[in-house]
């Protein structure tokens, strides 16, 4: 289900994280959360060295470094909603071509992330999917018939 447009079931949102390795330039990276311990820290790290890697980081410019912050942010959000409610992670996945960058975190959790309605800011926790909402161009949960969990995906725009 995402936020901001009908998906069929077992849509995936924008074709992501190359699976199919669909289009060029796509760079992909994956990460097994399963058993781990500290694992927000270590989402987190691996995020920003991806961001590194794919010359993201060290910033070059106010935008770019913006971007990048908010990507650690959502990583830091979606891995820790998945702690708090879902068991823990799974996996993440965290993706980018030269128009946008996602991140993808697996659980096996039944629950359904949802921003918290009415957002109340002075009011603590349960703040992180309003977070990903406010900056993400889109995000979206995916569940496989017959399987246990779920994927929870978000997307951000490359810097200009």
């Amino acid at each position: 289900m995402s936020t901001t447009r009908p998906s069929p079931p077992g849509d995936r949102g924008p074709e992501p994280s190359g699976a199919s390795g669909a289009s060029a330039g796509l760079q992909v990276r994956t990460l097994s959360l399963d058993g781990e311990s500290g694992v927000v820290p270590l989402a987190r790290d691996f995020a920003r060295q991806a961001l590194y890697e794919w010359g993201w980081l060290p910033a070059a410019s106010a935008d770019q470094r913006a971007v990048a912050e908010d990507v650690l942010l959502v990583v830091s959000e979606l891995v820790t909603n998945a702690c708090l409610h879902a068991e823990g992670p799974e996996r993440m996945l965290i993706a980018c071509d030269s128009k946008m960058i996602r991140v993808e975190v697996s659980d096996r959790g039944t629950g359904q992330p949802a921003p918290r309605t009415p957002h109340r800011a002075g009011r603590p926790g349960g703040h992180g999917m309003f977070i990903v909402q406010r900056l993400c161009l889109d995000w979206g949960v995916v569940r496989a018939p017959g399987v246990a969990g779920k994927t929870v995906w978000a997307e951000l725009a490359a810097p200009a």
